[in-house]
């Protein structure tokens, strides 16, 4: 099993730099293999932009690998968000892990300038542009639907080769095909439940079978959002207050945490991974940074040399 944390994105109150600076090498400390963010361009969380965090954690560390879970890619302009991510694997020498989606039905794709009839298509081109633009090719040629470039020069290219491992949600079928066509890993979403994880494993194992993809080359991960307390009661409680600040009201949100006292979380993780989850993405969701550095720390104490 493979053991990575969230990194704190809220900034209500002003950027706490010494004290994400400290999580961070505390992370290393305790062995953790990665940092993950998230993104959420439209909310009212006050959440930092996901890339633009991990080239500030990038400076931060030397080992942690950085990953960002997910973008909605078909929000962003391809070569624009190649860049970005380009520069983040390089600031990081080579320890970016990307997820990507497409986004559903309810996102305001408008305010995007996206048409809402073509957005999957539209994510898969950008995502094939992409990959085009961090090629060993100096120059790029692309005609798509959507873009027509034509033998432009793009530099540098991400250390990683061909690219930084690039990590799909989703939960339809046409969904997880895509994310086995496409992706090189799969991460289950924190707002979906252990159940809907567990079919969604059951889904990515048949395509890696269909399209006869070794499945021991694509990794499947959960982040799991949780809160540990000796109070199971008062533990349940704080971790609805985090989703809500994160979701808001999302219908549903309340079912997906784990939380409890450590031996609570102990079995409530035992079965993410049964479920089929080789990366676990630990996903604290305290009120403030100190918080999540002591959820940090009681996981690493108290939970983890039980999940072995």
């Amino acid at each position: 099993m493979r053991y990575s944390i969230a990194i704190p994105q809220f900034d209500s109150d002003g950027f706490d730099a010494d004290g994400l600076r400290s999580y961070l090498a505390r992370a290393e400390e305790l062995g953790f293999e990665g940092g993950w963010v998230l993104e959420q361009i439209i909310g009212d969380a006050p959440l930092l932009a996901p890339l633009e965090l991990l080239a500030y954690a990038a400076a931060c560390t030397t080992r942690l690998r950085l990953g960002v879970g997910v973008l909605v890619t078909s929000l962003h302009d391809p070569l624009q968000l190649a860049s970005a991510v380009t520069a983040v694997d390089r600031l990081s020498h080579g320890r970016l892990d990307v997820g990507v989606a497409p986004g559903g039905g309810r996102r305001r794709f408008a305010a995007f300038g996206v048409d809402k009839d073509t957005y999957i298509s539209y994510f898969t081109e950008g995502l094939q542009l992409m990959k085009a633009a961090w090629s060993d090719q100096p120059r790029v040629t692309f005609h798509g639907r959507f873009r027509d470039v034509d033998d432009l020069p793009i530099q540098p290219k991400p250390v990683q080769r061909p690219h930084p491992p690039i990590w799909f949600g989703g939960v339809a079928p046409k969904a997880l095909a895509r994310a086995v066509r496409h992706g090189d890993a799969f991460l289950g979403a924190g707002s979906s439940s252990t159940s809907d994880f567990a079919t969604a494993v059951q889904g990515v194992r048949r395509e890696l079978a269909v399209q006869d993809k070794d499945p021991t080359r694509f990794t499947i991960g959960k982040r799991v959002y949780l809160m540990i307390d000796d109070d199971a009661d008062r533990a349940h409680e704080r971790v609805r207050a985090g989703l809500r600040r994160i979701y808001g009201k999302m219908a549903g949100i309340d079912a997906v945490p784990v939380a409890g006292t450590p031996a609570d979380v102990v079995r409530g993780l035992r079965e993410v991974m049964y479920a089929g989850a080789q990366m676990l993405l630990f996903n604290p969701v305290g009120e403030t940074l100190t918080q999540d550095r002591e959820q940090m720390e009681r996981l690493a104490a108290e939970v983890i040399p039980r999940l072995s």
